[in-house]
């Protein structure tokens, strides 16, 4: 079970789930199954989020329902039963016991009782939440539970007629965090932002880009966060232009930049920081200049993170920027009058060609609605969002004055995790260098340091 989730905790946010669903309705989420990797062996097994967010349980093979109003309890959890044989090869599993004990189950049966209950579970109530369609075998198995329901009409039992997908109401429950969770997110942005730290201390030309990433890992490991929260991207040079870029495996060259898209995971929940930086630790006057433009609009974009500004709000103030500085250094044609046809014509978009932020949480790309009845949402303390504007100018690319040929192969984006609150913002990731001199000054202690432990 996470810190973010104490038994208490978890009642809680079932209760809400099930104050969404209604008394004449009943949940139904499934937890997330091993994957092979290869022969015998399995991918490290990941919870599916919405199920942990509900039930904290951390084994696969399960299925969580809440029945609202149940007079024998609210939450049943199906999950494999106690195998000592199986568990001197696998490890300890709670089991149906441990489900009551641990996680606070009103009720809990071995999975091999899911085809005999949940008709039960399910009769007389008129909607079944599920995620629907997102799983062919669960799909099956709803079908054949409702069935099962049908079968009884005679009897005076009343099938379910409705169908709804759980995302909804699960996924806005979860868009709002609590303090225990702000407090797991903050641990998450400040390993990952040490380990950002790190890289700009140890990198220099002649490296690979797979050092680095090794470097990252090792850094969150030691901390205490063992898994990532995606695949790390480090781009060198022009690879930084490839906004997925994750090879990681070039030459880390004398006079380029290189761009590193870092998270760990901790307890469950993602961190998501990106850092750019020069090679040998200095950057060349294009490279400062692209930098210093990119960070004026992210500056922007997070001045825009407010209670009660739409969604939008961060996108169109780093556009403005961007858009701007483009015309200023000759990439894009123009004046400075023409930035808002400029910006509907969306003509910076062969250089920025990625929207600015999105939520995060349990994953990287975070679960809820940008939009609310066709209009983006305001934005309410709690929400946890990224602020990443980038400029990517490829080495081919088409520039409209000459001049600004000097930076083409040129890939830089700079991401924060922000936290709305009550009177403005919260920067998450804060201890992750991003000012130029702060970065030059940090590179060059590192190079002395490095000397001096070298004679």
């Amino acid at each position: 079970m996470s810190a973010a989730a104490s038994v208490k905790e978890l009642k809680r946010r079932r209760r809400a789930a099930a104050k969404a669903v209604g008394s004449d309705g009943v949940l139904i989420l499934p937890a997330a199954a091993e994957v092979i990797r290869n022969r015998d062996v399995h991918y490290p097994f990941r919870q599916d989020s919405d199920f942990s967010y509900l039930t904290g349980f951390p084994e696969p093979d399960a299925v969580a329902v809440i029945v609202p109003k149940r007079k024998q309890g609210e939450f049943v959890l199906f999950c494999r039963p106690r195998d000592p044989e199986r568990e001197v090869w696998d490890g300890h599993r709670f089991g149906v016991d441990g489900a009551v004990e641990h996680f606070g189950a009103d009720e809990a049966h071995a999975l091999e009782d899911l085809d005999e209950k949940l008709p039960e579970l399910m009769a007389d109530r008129s909607r079944v939440f599920y995620p629907l369609g997102t799983d062919a075998d669960l799909d099956l198995a709803v079908m054949g539970w409702l069935r099962a329901v049908r079968a009884k009409a005679r009897a005076g039992v009343r099938a379910p007629t409705e169908l709804v997908t759980s995302n909804r109401i699960v996924h806005e429950q979860r868009l709002i965090k609590t303090k225990p969770e702000l407090q797991v997110m903050r641990r998450a942005a400040a390993i990952s932002a040490a380990a950002h730290q790190r890289l700009m201390q140890r990198c220099r030309p002649g490296l690979n880009e797979q050092q680095l990433e090794t470097e990252f890992l090792h850094a969150c490991a030691e901390r205490g966060a063992r898994y990532q929260a995606y695949s790390p991207i480090v781009g060198g040079g022009r690879n930084a232009c490839v906004l997925h870029y994750v090879d990681n495996d070039d030459a880390l060259r004398d006079g380029d930049l290189v761009l590193v898209d870092a998270g760990c995971e901790l307890d469950g929940y993602a961190s998501d920081i990106t850092r750019t930086f020069p090679v040998n630790g200095r950057f060349t006057a294009p490279q400062r200049s692209l930098y210093a433009l990119v960070l004026e609009s992210q500056k922007a974009a997070i001045k825009a993170v407010q209670p009660g500004n739409r969604w939008d709000a961060p996108h169109a103030a780093a556009l403005r920027v961007l858009t701007r500085g483009l015309v200023e250094l000759g990439l894009i044609e123009g004046s400075k009058k023409d930035v808002p046809r400029l910006i509907k014509e969306e003509k910076y978009k062969p250089f920025y060609m990625h929207r600015t932020g999105h939520w995060l949480g349990m994953d990287v790309h975070d679960v809820g609605d940008y939009k609310v009845d066709g209009e983006w949402r305001k934005l309410e303390p709690g929400m946890v969002l990224t602020v990443e504007p980038g400029l990517y100018i490829a080495p081919d690319a088409e520039v409209a004055d000459a001049a600004a040929a000097q930076f083409r192969g040129i890939g830089i984006r700079i991401e924060d995790d922000v936290l709305v609150t009550e009177s403005g913002h919260e920067i998450l990731s804060r201890d992750a260098p991003k000012e130029i001199d702060e970065i030059e000054q940090m590179m060059a202690t590192a190079d002395r340091a490095e000397q001096l432990e070298t004679h």
